[in-house]
């Protein structure tokens, strides 16, 4: 165990095919169908052993995006099927000169009804997610969608001349500043739960998303991405991170009221959770555990909140206060404030290093 970190063309306009537009639930078959596709081979004759292994292979292939981002993915493409719909265009095959006025359009909304207001432009980042996800459905369908075509390229070069804008510095949340903002937590099951949230996300620099993924043991739950192994010298989490396996060491502090593991433990033990998510809801009055896994949301809320209850940068108008802190403030503080060789952590963070090596 490492020491503890100090705690530390376009289409004509024809009516909608309807085996083509978009509802949720044909979403969902289309889904299950770009899975059912895989198969034995034409010209290999079928086998118990092949038939079992292709099996196999469909449940991989459900699982080759992030749960997360397959969501987002299946609503970036009910949005386009529903743009399509409403201008009797079809989402299918693919038109680069169709995607770049939907583009155009995300950035610029026009409604098409002067009755109607517009809808809200969408940011550079946003729309560029949107490219991302329809490609992945377009591949699912057995299209390829070219983004380097000059239709789809050259808008979403404009647009991003035009609206981008810098990226928004995440203020990091320094040793002092965790102290001070669980401080402000009650003791109650909710309390515990926040204030174990707090220090283990600090002291391991962990994503909102890898906080409320962890289980207590491995593959307690379907959903989960890591779990966790507590010893007398601290906790070790593991998760099947984006870059692959990975695995953090989190060492016990000097004092029980800063030890990232005791209070991990003390919610733990009074929550009763020996088996599933590790952070779960609570009841409305903070008094029962529930079933239910911590939405990642919950973690940028409550870093928000603890900022503002523990008068951190009061200096500055709330808003601005709001503004500059996020679930990304933890990972951002533990390499402002570790005093160790700065490739420890990076390899800490799940980052790789800029020079190799």
């Amino acid at each position: 165990m490492k020491p503890s970190l100090n705690i530390p063309g376009v289409p004509t306009k024809s009516h909608p095919d309807p085996a083509i537009t978009s509802s949720p639930n044909k979403d969902d078959e289309r889904d299950a169908a770009a899975s059912e596709a895989i198969g034995v081979p034409n010209l290999v004759p079928g086998s118990g052993a092949l038939d079992r292994l292709v099996d196999t292979a469909r449940d991989y292939a459900r699982q080759a995006t992030a749960k997360n981002t397959s969501l987002a993915y299946k609503k970036d493409w009910a949005h386009f099927n529903s743009w399509c719909r409403r201008r009797g265009a079809n989402p299918l095959p693919p038109s680069a000169e169709l995607i770049g006025l939907y583009i155009a359009n995300c950035a610029s909304p026009d409604d098409g009804s002067p009755s109607q207001s517009a809808s809200r432009p969408l940011s550079v980042s946003t729309i560029e997610r949107r490219l991302s996800g329809m490609a992945w459905q377009y591949q699912q369908r057995g299209f390829v969608l070219d983004r380097k075509n000059r239709h789809i390229a050259t808008v979403l070069a404009g647009i991003r001349r035009k609206h981008a804008r810098p990226p928004v510095q995440k203020e990091a949340v320094l040793t002092e500043d965790i102290l001070a903002m669980v401080a402000t937590l009650d003791f109650n099951l909710r309390g515990l739960r926040d204030r174990a949230i707090l220090l283990i996300g600090y002291a391991g620099g962990l994503r909102r998303s890898e906080i409320v993924s962890l289980d207590h043991g491995k593959d307690d739950t379907p959903d989960s991405d890591g779990w966790m192994d507590i010893s007398d010298d601290g906790a070790l989490l593991t998760f099947n991170a984006k870059t692959g396996w990975r695995e953090v060491e989190i060492g016990r502090g000097s004092c029980d009221q800063s030890c990232p593991v005791h209070a991990l433990e003390q919610w733990l033990h009074f929550a009763k959770i020996d088996f599933g998510p590790l952070f779960v809801r609570t009841s409305r009055d903070g008094t029962k555990a529930l079933e239910a896994r911590l939405s990642d949301k919950h973690v940028a809320r409550l870093i928000k909140q603890t900022v503002l209850d523990a008068g951190i940068r009061s200096d500055l108008p709330e808003k601005e206060r709001l503004a500059l802190f996020s679930g990304h403030s933890l990972r951002a503080g533990l390499a402002s404030s570790a005093e160790v060789d700065e490739r420890y952590v990076q390899k800490h963070l799940g980052q790789a290093l800029l020079h190799g090596g």
